[in-house]
């Protein structure tokens, strides 16, 4: 929860960037398989709840994309790693916590409802500050997860195009656990295809080129699908504190 502390963690951890140099194989070589750019896809280290230690060694390694889930915990660490780190908020956003959202983060991987996009489009606008946002689609349909439902979602979306300080990018699911990596790929091509209707249609024409799909278990599979975010947390950090 936001306001819980930030672990500790020793003053250096080299694992860290090892972890880091066998991820970039990784997503090398599933891009050489997508026949895609390496630069097609961005590597967000998601740390939740992992010792700033490890976040500063990733950044040492090279890593400069960072994803949190609670607004809090992010903007806690911002202030203690160098400022050319890009931080993404990964998890949903609760209106109280808008303000310090927008003063920390810029790519909001969860946007789940229209009142919270406006919300932050008002808040940016405040701030002078340019945003872009994901949408979250909920696949599965799972009450447990948060998200657009999938099957009306060119006509709720619409609304979203005309903001002016949150700009859409794209969308990002979850998909419901799965016991392999393989379990993943027909949610990941159902939100590659949603991403293609919506670009499809006028008001949107252009302009959704993310998908933020894939995490430690999955993200070779996402790539494979067209994913340009994937979100790397205890493959890149290990055991969260």
């Amino acid at each position: 929860m936001d306001g819980e502390p930030i672990a500790d963690g020793s003053a250096s951890d080299p694992a860290v960037g090892l972890r880091l140099a066998a991820i970039e194989a990784r997503i090398a070589a599933a891009c050489d398989r997508a026949g895609r750019e390496r630069s097609a896809v961005t590597l967000v280290g998601a740390s939740k709840t992992q010792p700033v230690s490890r976040l500063a060694a990733a950044h040492g390694a090279g890593l400069r994309h960072f994803g949190e889930n609670r607004v809090q915990e992010g903007v806690a660490k911002a202030g203690e790693v160098p400022p050319d780190c890009v931080w993404h908020l990964l998890g949903p956003l609760q209106s109280n916590k808008v303000r310090p959202a927008v003063r920390t983060f810029t790519v909001f991987h969860a946007v789940d409802r229209e009142s919270i996009a406006r919300e932050l489009d008002r808040e940016a606008a405040k701030q002078g500050r340019k945003l872009e946002g994901l949408l979250e689609i909920n696949l599965g349909a799972e009450a447990s997860k948060h998200g657009f439902d999938s099957t009306d979602l060119a006509r709720v979306a619409a609304p979203l195009a005309t903001l002016a300080h949150l700009e859409i990018r794209g969308l990002m699911a979850i998909p419901p656990p799965g016991e392999t990596p393989e379990a993943s790929r027909p949610w990941f091509r159902r939100l590659a295809a949603l991403r293609a209707e919506l670009d499809r249609r006028e008001e949107w024409s252009g302009r959704l080129v993310h998908l933020s799909m894939g995490m430690s278990d999955d993200f070779e599979v996402a790539i494979e699908e067209g994913a340009t975010f994937v979100r790397v947390g205890t493959a890149l950090f290990g055991a969260r504190g």
